[in-house]
């Protein structure tokens, strides 16, 4: 299918270029400009796109900037691949670029990828949601230079005991170790800490709340990383087979299958 001229918001995934989606692939394929941040996508991936397209790499730009080009590009009839690491939607600061898109009157379309949340968990085998532990995961980061808003502090939302993944927090991790342990979790709550997900050069920590400073020190891990805390992340669980969804027993009824109930 040959693609309008607009801009393309594409995930490009954690890292891999294999978990680009099929769609994002033929975006990319089709662009005549690519602007992709090349601090975080891999630049062999912008490089797949097609041999004519111009490519710009935004690390080192403005706001202003990259929007500069996009508009400038699909006034001229062509399509924008503009290339985000991860999905768009998470920390991926495309609402100013939205918006100042619509104020020029710019189509685009935002085209989803697979989070590093995500690759992360499949890095250390781990399902986040773990019947009887926790159904619910938190998507958050530490306050920095961008704060967090009244409420969303991670000592509160670490009073849920569900899953957490931090992003963008490797370099505050001592103090999201107090916040949690401020919340009432245990210093061996399991942590697992993945850096560069899906890439090359992946790296994995299996560890406990109390032995996370140390080991990411030990490991001399500051920067793209992906935290992961809470009871899912117990490297135990399968071994010990205690916790199964009700989705495949045997005695559990659904539209799919009548449940069958043991018999003495």
């Amino acid at each position: 299918m040959t693609l309008e001229a607009k801009v393309y918001i594409v995930g490009a995934g954690p890292g891999d270029p294999e978990l680009m989606t099929v769609k994002g692939m033929r975006i990319l394929k089709q662009a005549d400009v690519v602007i992709y941040t090349d601090s975080l996508v891999r630049e062999e991936l912008a490089e797949m796109g097609s041999a004519n397209a111009k490519i710009y790499k935004s690390a080192g730009m403005t706001l202003e900037e990259i929007v500069g080009i996009m508009v400038d590009a699909v006034r001229q009839g062509k399509r924008v691949a503009r290339i985000h690491t991860g999905d768009p939607s998470v920390f991926g600061a495309i609402l100013e670029q939205v918006t100042l898109l619509r104020r020029a009157g710019v189509a685009y379309e935002i085209v989803p990828g697979v989070s590093s949340v995500f690759a992360a968990a499949a890095a250390v085998g781990a399902e986040l949601t773990v019947p009887d532990l926790t159904q619910t995961v938190i998507l958050t980061r530490m306050g920095g230079r961008t704060p967090m808003p009244e409420g969303e502090q991670l000592s509160d939302l670490a009073r849920h005991h569900s899953t957490i993944a931090l992003y963008l927090s490797a370099t505050l991790a001592k103090k999201a170790v107090d916040e949690f342990l401020s919340a009432g979790w245990t210093p061996n709550t399991p942590v697992a800490v993945v850096q560069r997900a899906s890439w090359p050069d992946q790296k994995i920590i299996r560890t406990t709340l109390d032995g996370l400073v140390r080991a990411m020190g030990d490991e001399h891990i500051s920067n793209h990383a992906m935290i992961l805390a809470g009871w899912a992340l117990d490297p135990e669980l399968p071994e010990k087979g205690e916790n199964k969804s009700k989705l495949y027993d045997k005695s559990f009824t659904h539209r799919y299958r009548k449940g069958v109930t043991a018999v003495d």
